[in-house]
């Protein structure tokens, strides 16, 4: 057996989520290793929803252009029961809110991500399956089989599954994965369609039987391309994995979830569909593929163990509702790769990693179980009001108060620790003859300090938190309208709209805020001392002591 050492990390799994975990890895400077059994990206669509919490953590990456360029606009749904049309959803979100729902087949995703990948030298190594791994305290050591047979042992400091709902590594790390499965099955198609209902805009259509029940469904996502959809609808009979002899049996894991292998649905079996549900006469054409699926409802009941975690699929799995599940996934390895990288270069508190459960697993409970509610009970079983739903539905309102790694809450209004820091416009520099954003101020960097109303004190606030972190955290200044920048000190910025102190509540006292590298807000303190910064950056960094 050969041997190979010297990688920082393994990621088992080139879908979404492992390309998304190891683009920041590398972009971080961790080397890192991607491993998957597929021979190449399978064309498929299917997780097409792109939400814009994704899409701020991809334009902190510098890959948001990319994406929006590739991906078709969510302005909405147009929904029907028993053909009458309902009221129309318009995916409307506040000004301040940079990025829009997108729609972008799975297959292109995956292919901008590989391709982002590339630059650091890096790619998939495909045909090539994890069998086993161990752990230590000082790494793990994973076992590789290429299509060839011939095995490999790896020597790496982590190891992240993204391995999907039949995850290897979860399995082998003997996490639990309670939940169950729904009985019905779906078929989904990627096809065109004639009618003129209006572009950028879902369709769902379902039938109710004389006792309310939904007996028959229709859901249709716009793709790329002229009048193209990814839908999904019901099985038929002769279709059904479960009624044919020939049907897939039961995965050994007793998982029931995902795309089905044996027959597949044809151009007339959807046609079938349109003609009883389409709210307009049309003809699907130009079918690209076709799958029965399963949904099941499952999480693990812990994010890792050690130096081993999953992520993804791996750790979670419900149904397609409100698009959360790829989108979950990808801000799980966003949350694991920051703190692995940061980890890997030493000199952080112990407990960092393991901070990544403490986040991400009650965001995937609560995930979990708001789409398996949706998917029985329709959305309206949260009656909230349309903005908040808006807001979570785009993974806006996702946070981690009560987190290890950030500060309780501070008394009065506006964002607090553990929050998504919001975006704003308006600021203004020295030499850009243009208004920035605040995301243009964090994009491509890890922690900053914002300093609001405080350029006096900048160098002192400013060397305390790169003392302490080792060079680890940027500060940016940004004074009340009215002021004039100093370039003495950090770089600094004028709220010249006033954006950055109305969004963040900011009053007359001097403010700090740290963000996180992914986005979040560590710490809020007013007025800030050095004593109060240092404490909360413990929360994260320590003395170098190697990994």
């Amino acid at each position: 057996m050969a041997h190979t050492f010297g990688t920082d990390v393994v990621v088992a799994g080139g879908g979404p989520v492992g390309l998304t975990a190891a683009a920041e890895l590398r972009r971080r400077g961790v080397r890192c290793r991607v491993v998957d059994r597929l021979p190449a990206r399978l064309p498929y669509a299917k997780a097409v929803g792109i939400q814009p919490r994704t899409l701020e953590l991809w334009d902190r990456m510098g890959l948001a252009r990319t994406v929006l360029e590739a991906a078709v606009p969510m302005y909405g749904q147009l929904a029907y029961v028993n053909g009458v049309e309902q009221p129309r959803i318009d995916l409307a979100l506040p000004p301040e809110v940079p990025y829009g729902f997108a729609a972008l087949p799975q297959y292109e995703t995956e292919r901008i991500l590989d391709a982002f990948l590339a630059r650091f030298g890096t790619g998939i190594e495909r045909d090539t399956e994890l069998i086993s791994f161990s752990q230590d305290a000082a790494g793990v050591t994973v076992a590789l089989r290429s299509a060839s047979g011939a095995e490999e042992e790896v020597r790496a400091r982590y190891l992240v599954g993204c391995d999907g709902a039949h995850s290897l590594v979860r399995k082998q790390l003997g996490l639990a994965f309670e939940g169950s499965a729904f009985p019905e099955e779906y078929m989904l198609g990627d096809v065109e369609v004639d009618w003129d209902l209006p572009p950028g805009y879902g369709v769902r259509a379902q039938h109710r039987n004389a006792d309310g029940e939904v007996d028959d469904v229709l859901v249709c996502i716009p793709l790329p391309g002229r009048k193209r959809y990814r839908m999904s609808m019901m099985v038929p009979p002769e279709l059904s994995a479960a009624g044919r002899r020939d049907g897939p049996a039961e995965s050994s894991d007793g998982v029931a979830h995902g795309l089905e292998g044996g027959h597949a649905p044809g151009l007339s079996d959807i046609q079938a569909v349109l003609d009883r549900l389409s709210p307009q006469p049309t003809t699907a054409s130009a079918l690209r593929w076709s799958s029965v699926f399963r949904i099941s409802h499952r999480i693990v009941d812990r994010y890792g163990h050690g130096r081993v975690f999953v992520a993804g699929d791996a750790a979670h799995i419900h149904p397609p509702t409100g698009a959360q599940g790829m989108n979950t996934g990808i801000q799980d390895a966003w949350n694991l790769s920051w703190k692995l990288a940061l980890a890997i270069e030493g000199g952080t508190h112990p407990d960092l990693a393991a901070s990544y459960d403490a986040e991400r697993r009650p965001v995937g409970v609560e995930v979990v179980e708001r789409t398996v509610r949706h998917a029985t009970q329709g959305i309206q079983a949260d009656p909230v009001d349309p903005r908040t739903m808006m807001l979570r539905e785009a993974q806006l309102l996702v946070g981690y108060r009560g987190s290890p790694l950030v500060d309780p809450a501070a008394e009065g209004p506006g964002p607090q620790p553990g929050d998504r820091a919001p975006d704003c416009a308006g600021l203004s520099a020295h030499i850009a003859a243009y208004p920035l954003r605040l995301y243009d101020l964090l994009r491509d960097r890890g922690h900053v300090l914002l300093l609001y109303g405080d350029g006096d004190h900048g160098w002192q606030l400013a060397d305390a938190a790169s003392d302490f972190s080792e060079g680890r955290v940027d500060t940016c200044v940004i004074l009340p309208a009215g002021s004039a920048p100093d370039s003495s000190g950090p770089p600094t910025y004028v709220d010249t709209a006033g954006d950055f102190a109305r969004l963040y509540a900011l009053g007359d006292q001097p403010a700090a805020l740290l963000v996180r590298p992914d986005g979040y807000i560590g710490a809020r303190l007013s007025p800030p001392t050095a004593a109060q910064l240092t404490a909360h950056l413990a929360r994260t960094f320590a003395p170098s002591s190697g990994t």
